[in-house]
């Protein structure tokens, strides 16, 4: 599995459920059911992409550097691929997430709760896709704040180009449907294909969660 390089490692333990997750992520044939995709809708980046990256910015947003105090919040596996159109993995490009901390606080100047911010949360995320297409992240479950359901800016990126720049929500989430961002996509299969299930991570003994967001890109990077 391709890893994106960071400054740290993670536990053989973490390595194993991360391997076990990605095994199930991509076990569905690239190509298959080609037809029945439906192309990730595309949503704001809004106003609260960082401003000033994270000194750390890997695909652990629990652990900051080498501190041992993780970040607060429902631990979660933040997993999926990346494919074309066609349904075929897309490998070699970056993936980011950005998402505020269990108060609602975004890594930005204008986005910080004073000193309500979870110091310990990173808030910013990177990986570069496997041969399967594959990514993925250890967060916190997504929490809502004035005006905003729970979610997760996902943006894809290619030599230096935005493919896709979306947002992930929970799936069966009552405040979906008063989100004026999550409101906008009018299409029932787009707007499904943003919500996902955040659900107890198997054999864990320490109440962790899985979530698996696959997207699919209208374009690719060579197009």
């Amino acid at each position: 599995m391709e890893l994106l390089t960071s400054r740290k490692s993670l536990m053989t333990r973490r390595n194993v459920i991360a391997r076990s997750i990605m095994a199930a992520a991509c076990f569905t044939t690239p190509g298959a059911f080609a037809e029945a995709l439906t192309q990730t809708p595309r949503q704001t980046e809004g106003p609260f992409y960082p401003d000033h990256l994270p000194l750390d910015t890997d695909n652990d947003l629990i652990i900051l550097n080498n501190n041992t105090t993780p970040a607060v919040g429902e631990v979660t596996y933040f997993s999926g691929r990346i494919l074309n159109a066609s349904g075929e993995p897309v490998r070699g490009v970056e993936v980011e997430i950005w998402q505020c901390d269990h108060e609602g606080a975004y890594l930005h100047s204008k986005g910080q709760s004073g000193e309500k911010r979870d110091a310990n949360f990173q808030g910013f995320g990177r990986f570069l896709t496997g041969s399967k297409g594959e990514y993925l992240f250890r967060t916190i479950k997504p929490v809502s704040y004035p005006g905003r359901t729970p979610h997760i800016h996902v943006k894809v990126k290619a030599k230096g180009k935005d493919l896709l720049v979306t947002q992930c929500y929970i799936k069966g989430d009552e405040r979906n449907l008063k989100d004026m961002l999550f409101k906008r996509v009018k299409d029932d299969k787009a707007r499904a294909s943003l919500e996902v299930d955040f659900v107890p991570l198997k054999n864990s003994k320490a109440g962790e969660l899985a979530a698996n967001f696959d997207i699919v890109l209208g374009m690719t990077p060579e197009s």
